[in-house]
């Protein structure tokens, strides 16, 4: 993997993001590009599926680093998230240790207590120094884990460290890149938020989705991509229960293409709208309202942008 400079400016952060086929606006990549060259972590708020996450992955791979995920979830504690013991390895020393007639218990703690017996979890690892360069530590979907694990999160991204008790405080040698999503399920606690620059992420209007779709999904064609996009633009406007995000239309955009449509028609519509919305209510709000009238103000308004 080859390692490229932290862009030195808010032009090649958009570059960067570009060569990796994100398609990113001037705010987002303002804020992105603070938050490298201030070495601080930050907080991407958003509904799901609006690209949050993918936001990582294109840095890790536009700067040749390391991606470490953790993905958040209730019950997250601190041995899932950043280093358990290797009881059974400690087992088999201790019982080595007694054979061999070893009977200083404080030395017998230090070893088995040593780095060789810790087991490293997404946390540690990420604070590990890389060749390559601080790695790219995203944190996924924080708002799924308990307020405990949130709690604990303040020391890493204070410092950018973790304190062991048995061992003692692992500090990163330069901190690591960090990226934080969450879908707003609950609302994070202030003191996590001051230590992270914030940036709400939100759907594209209908020129940027256009655009995501044409690179995301390039066997599409160019009349039914512009009806697509139209289609889950009027969807957002809509009182749904969830919201197509941005990879369900791609996801939808595909599967019709795999249908071999060139344009929409109701009852095509109507049978893969399970691609773009994901709650039965959802769907049948939409089937239920005049799906025809609607599919015909969109290619109308689809026809006036050609």
């Amino acid at each position: 993997m080859t390692t490229t400079p932290v862009p030195g400016s808010i032009d090649a952060t958009l570059e960067l993001l570009a060569k990796s086929s994100y398609v990113a606006d001037r705010p987002l990549a303002t804020v992105l590009y603070l938050a490298l060259s201030m070495q601080r972590p930050l907080f991407l708020e958003g509904e799901a599926g609006v690209g949050k996450t993918e936001i990582a992955k294109v840095l890790a791979s536009g700067l040749g680093r390391k991606l470490i995920r953790l993905q958040c979830y209730e019950g997250l504690d601190v041995s899932t998230a950043v280093y358990e013991w290797n009881y059974p390895a400690q087992m088999v020393e201790i019982r080595i240790a007694e054979a061999a007639g070893q009977t200083d218990r404080g030395e017998l703690a230090a070893d088995i207590f040593s780095e060789r017996f810790l087991v490293k979890r997404p946390v540690l690892e990420a604070l590990e120094p890389d060749l390559a360069g601080p790695p790219v530590f995203l944190i996924d979907e924080l708002d799924r884990a308990d307020e405990a694990f949130e709690a604990f999160l303040l020391e890493v991204l204070s410092d950018s460290q973790v304190t062991i008790p048995e061992i003692g405080t692992i500090r990163a040698e330069e901190p690591p890149i960090v990226i934080i999503t969450t879908n707003r399920t609950r609302e994070i606690h202030d003191a996590l938020k001051r230590r992270c620059l914030y940036h709400w992420v939100d759907y594209p209007n209908a020129d940027r989705e256009l655009e995501i779709v044409h690179l995301k999904v390039p066997e599409a064609a160019e009349h039914l991509s512009k009806e697509v996009v139209a289609f889950v633009q009027k969807l957002r406007s809509m009182e749904l229960f969830k919201a197509p995000g941005v990879a369900e239309t791609l996801d939808w955009a595909t599967a019709l293409t795999e249908l071999d449509q060139i344009a929409l028609d109701p009852a095509t519509v109507s049978d893969t709208l399970g691609v773009l919305l994901k709650y039965q209510d959802d769907i049948a709000r939409v089937q239920a309202s005049e799906l025809t009238k609607l599919i015909e103000e969109i290619k109308t308004e689809a026809s006036a942008t050609l």
